[in-house]
């Protein structure tokens, strides 16, 4: 492969200015994107069906919450807004989305509350009640078990994290290694052809 991708650090293509509008809950978002980034001209499906289907934050949740692999952060911005006394942690390897996600973060006044990281920069004693995740498969098989492997034992012993996968890219699949990994994994709902997987302890 070659050029940038949406998993590149510091990507280097031009970054055309983009509006991506969805609603969520019955709330509406309209959020700044750009090239570079992970589904950067629409909501990814697979987000979309994330976040229509998994258990959404109630409005008294609290906490450290983590969207891994936060692309420009439709995410990030939703679990900002839905659970408004939480902190939500944006994890990107990619440097254009995390600063695109602070911009977003700003234009739902949440500056004061996400957190837009790098993986290294993220606390190494902060632990997490929900982790969030539409996971970057095209990285590979083995660079998708080490980073769930690196990020899910950072949930709280009664934290839930919830990850979509298309099932053609091997969601079922990984439904089994994780349950071989010790991990207690439900498939919570599928759509679309994608499934949400719902992971704890």
């Amino acid at each position: 492969m070659t050029g940038d991708h949406y998993f590149t650090a510091q990507p280097t293509s031009d970054a055309p200015a983009r509006e991506v509008e969805f609603s969520v809950a019955d709330r509406d978002y309209r959020l700044a994107s750009a090239g570079g980034v992970f589904s950067a001209s629409r909501l990814d499906p697979g987000t979309a069906v994330l976040l229509r289907k998994a258990e959404l934050p109630a409005a008294d949740t609290s906490g450290d919450l983590l969207d891994l692999g936060c692309g420009f952060g439709p995410i990030s911005c939703v679990l900002a807004d839905l659970a408004p006394t939480s902190t939500i942690w944006a994890v990107d390897v990619n440097a254009r989305a995390r600063e695109l996600t602070a911009a977003n973060a700003a234009r739902i006044g949440a500056t004061d509350r996400v957190r837009v990281s790098a993986p290294d920069d993220v606390p190494a004693d902060l632990s997490f009640a929900q982790l969030w995740s539409n996971p970057p498969i095209r990285i590979g098989k083995d660079g998708l078990h080490d980073l769930l492997l690196r990020w899910l034992p950072r949930l709280a012993p009664d934290g839930v994290g919830w990850l979509v996968v298309a099932r053609h890219l091997g969601g079922d699949s990984l439904q089994r290694w994780l349950t071989e990994q010790s991990w207690q994994v439900e498939r919570y709902a599928s759509q679309k052809g994608f499934r949400v997987l719902r992971v704890t302890r």
